[in-house]
């Protein structure tokens, strides 16, 4: 993707079924779950680099030491940060000649060696990039069975309604955030399920002391999470650790947010994405198994596995941005799907550049676009067969081996014309310094192109604001001198905020809005602006199940093309020379080529939850009112 915005989050958990000397007499190391986990979260960096953290539960230690540990971090290289902090303990054991690879000393002396890991990657929204609110988060308690530490890929919609809830049971929430308001709420009914256990054992004469081992034993888990995601709005994957040893992970009903797991007789292993767990367990991606929507996974203290349902699961909508971008393209599906969208966008690529394969150079915007490209060169391959076959039968027999094989013969120009800077690009962190460094973001390959007879075709997979494309691509891909480019975009036009994970919550930062608007004004029909406003306005103080997404009627009166073709005026920097066009990937294909993943809001404006609704109506709010902060 051109454009830079932030990833949605990434869940990585251990259940170790074997003692620590297990893995060291079979794998030579007791740290068989410490590295497993890292590698769990290196696979997936990609998923958020603000923070990342690590906890470690300990099932066997008796009173008076601690069982649970937790580091976090918001260094610039979180991941590795963390884990040069969890390994600092044993270097320092080492130079006191500790017999460091003896499991027994480890689980008794090093914080980190446990049965359970829980590993989250971060990116901020809520809080910002404060170590607070990086996860795991806790909420700690003398009772083992009352401990919770919770790590999540979630937003939340409704958390001004879920921090009502709290104040109505009683609480004072530390933070007004969806992920204190989540693990408020868990820890609420993990409270009420351990009174109610200790009153049930209690009326039946067990001591105190009798007490806990029962409660831990007969925790109802699914029930705390039924009851506890009863009001949530928002897409969620959440993994949680129970103070005594249970742990689970739970789904939206929508199946929005993704989550994977795998299990055998030696572990239990839980990524938001599955070929990170095919690579780091080395299995067929047959053995990994995704959760449900409003589904949960338990493993219990005592290493049984559960799936059992807290949610009604509704129609699926997982996230397409997933299959287009966000996730791994290792994924058989994924990389399928991608270089589907490819495919099914060359028709329009062809009439774009009126078929003339002999002035016309493909390419694509280097890294996650790749994919789509393989997909959009056998497209056309595919169409020169026909035009080959056309070629040789018009001509009746007359042809001569030289022009046989000419026809045969004839290929796309296929061409690598855009290099990423991967440094500088790592380097940019902030929107101010982009603004600056954004034009060098890209080198480009010189001396491909005819000077003024070439077009040249670039596909992206996604344009969300078209900076990128304005300030440095278009211009770079001008020096070449080509008569004509042709952006193209492998997903449709992004028209809407997400509400679900993806920090993409401002109107105004999508191009395809800002060419609406703009075509709003040049036909003369600016009081549509002030008319959707008001009712938007109208439904500010409505339950969000009544509210009705009124900025699609933004987008009505101008058809795909009419906005395509103002995006590339706007893009188009001033002193290009080469007229620009930008194609995009229509809906209808979209589901095409993802077809169970039918989660498409941020093009149509159907949001799955009525949340996203509430948000879309408090984006356009804030636009009108030239408001610069989050709609939810």
């Amino acid at each position: 993707m051109s454009d830079q915005i932030k990833h949605e989050c990434g869940i990585a958990f251990i259940r170790l079924l074997k003692p620590l000397s297990y893995y060291q007499e079979k794998y030579g190391t007791w740290k068989y779950g410490i590295n497993k986990l890292y590698l769990l979260m290196e696979k997936q960096h990609n998923r958020g680099q603000d923070g990342a953290g690590v906890a470690c539960l300990k099932t066997n230690l008796g009173p008076g030491n601690p069982y649970i540990s937790r580091i976090r971090s918001v260094d610039p290289n979180p991941i590795q940060n963390v884990f040069d902090k969890l390994n600092k303990p044993l270097k320092k054991a080492k130079r006191h000649d500790a017999d460091i690879n003896d499991p027994e000393w480890a689980e008794n002396n090093f914080p980190f060696a446990g049965s359970l890991y829980l590993g989250h990657l971060r990116y901020g929204t809520f809080g910002k990039n404060s170590i607070e609110f990086t996860h795991p988060v806790m909420r700690q308690n003398n009772w083992k069975s009352r401990n919770l530490v919770l790590a999540g890929n979630f937003n939340l919609t409704n958390t001004d309604e879920l921090f009502d809830v709290l104040l109505d049971l009683g609480q004072h929430p530390k933070a007004y955030t969806d992920t204190v308001t989540a693990l408020e709420k868990v820890g609420h009914f993990l409270d009420e399920e351990n009174q109610l256990l200790f009153r049930k054992y209690k009326n039946e004469g067990y001591s105190n002391s009798e007490i806990s081992p029962l409660i831990e034993e007969n925790l109802d888990i699914q029930n705390i999470l039924e009851r506890a995601s009863k009001d949530w709005d928002g897409g969620y994957a959440m993994a949680g650790l129970i103070g005594h040893g249970d742990a689970f992970v739970v789904r939206d009903p929508w199946g929005i947010r993704p989550a994977h797991y795998y299990y055998d007789d030696e572990i239990v292993v839980i990524a938001s994405e599955r070929p990170v767990i095919q690579t780091v367990m080395n299995v067929h991606h047959s053995k990994v198994n995704e959760v449900a929507p409003g589904e949960a996974l338990i493993v219990k203290k005592d290493g049984t596995i559960s799936r059992e349902m807290v949610r009604v699961p509704h129609k699926r909508k997982s996230c397409s941005f997933e299959r287009i971008y966000f996730s791994r393209g290792s994924d058989k599906a994924i990389y399928e799907e991608r270089k589907e969208l490819g495919r099914l966008i060359t028709p329009i690529v062809l009439k774009a550049v009126d078929y003339d394969f002999e002035n016309t150079v493909f390419s694509y915007i280097p890294n996650t676009a790749e994919t789509a490209f393989y997909g959009m060169v056998e497209g056309i391959r595919h169409h020169l067969v026909d035009w080959k076959i056309e070629q040789i039968q018009s001509k009746n027999g007359s042809l001569d081996n030289k022009e046989i094989k000419r026809i045969l013969s004839f290929e796309p120009r296929v061409e690598k014309i855009a290099i990423k800077d991967v440094k500088l690009r790592t380097f940019i962190a902030d929107d101010a310094s982009r603004d600056d460094l954004v034009a060098h973001v890209y080198d480009v390959t010189y001396g491909i192109i005819k000077n003024d007879k070439d077009t040249l075709v670039i596909i992206d997979d996604s344009i969300v604001r078209g900076t990128t494309l304005k300030n440095s691509i278009l211009k770079i891909l001008d020096r070449l001198n080509p008569k004509k480019i042709i952006v193209v975009s492998s997903a449709p036009q992004i028209r809407y905020p997400d509400c679900y994970g993806i920090d993409m919550a401002r109107l105004d930062k999508f191009i395809a809005f800002n060419a609406a608007i703009e075509l709003l004004k040049d036909h003369g029909k600016e009081g549509l602006i002030k008319d959707v406003y008001n009712k938007c306005k109208e439904q500010e103080n409505l339950p969000k199940e009544e509210i009705v997404n009124y900025v699609r009627e933004i987008y009505k009166p101008f058809t795909a093309e009419e906005i395509s073709a103002k995006i590339a005026e706007l893009l188009k920097p001033e002193d290009c020379k080469a007229e620009v066009e930008i194609v995009y990937q229509s809906i209808e294909n979209l589901h095409k080529a993802c077809p169970n993943d039918l989660g498409d809001w941020y093009f149509t404006g159907n949001f799955p939850t009525p949340g996203g609704n509430r948000v879309v109506n408090s984006s356009f709010i804030n636009y009108v009112e030239g408001k610069d902060e989050r709609a939810y």
